[in-house]
């Protein structure tokens, strides 16, 4: 007789994929990795995303970096309340190669675009993503 455990799986193909994306971008914020998710896989929502950033925190996959309030001019008012993610210690990236050649090509289309030093491009990686 075969036992079949109650429940959803724990397992997350989305969730590994959010993995792989963090552990090259070092801390992201909901939006931003979506972005980045939606470049490198397959399409999925945004609500998705958010569950699986928000379970990731609690099988401490993910942890939460910071909650930093950003001010300007959006549809909803005056602030957004951000909150980056980063790895947590369960994190188990498997560095997917396609995740690997998107961030580096990134990196080299800011590099070309000014003319800077591979170093200032590993600082700049960051600032590649938000915009």
């Amino acid at each position: 007789m075969l036992i079949i455990p109650r429940g959803r799986p724990v397992h997350s193909v989305i969730r590994q994929n959010i993995v792989e994306i963090l552990y090259f971008l070092q801390k992201g914020y909901g939006y931003d990795i979506y972005r980045i998710y939606c470049d490198l896989f397959p399409k999925v929502t945004l609500r998705s995303i958010y569950y699986h950033l928000r379970k990731g925190v609690s099988l401490e996959e993910l942890k939460i970096e910071k909650v930093a309030v950003e001010h300007g001019d959006y549809s909803w008012g005056t602030q957004v309340e951000k909150i980056y993610y980063s790895l947590g210690k369960n994190a188990q990236p498997k560095l997917i190669d396609a995740v690997k050649r998107y961030f580096e090509e990134k990196i080299v289309s800011k590099k070309s675009e000014n003319k800077i030093t591979t170093s200032e491009a590993k600082v700049m990686l960051k600032e590649v993503i938000v915009k």
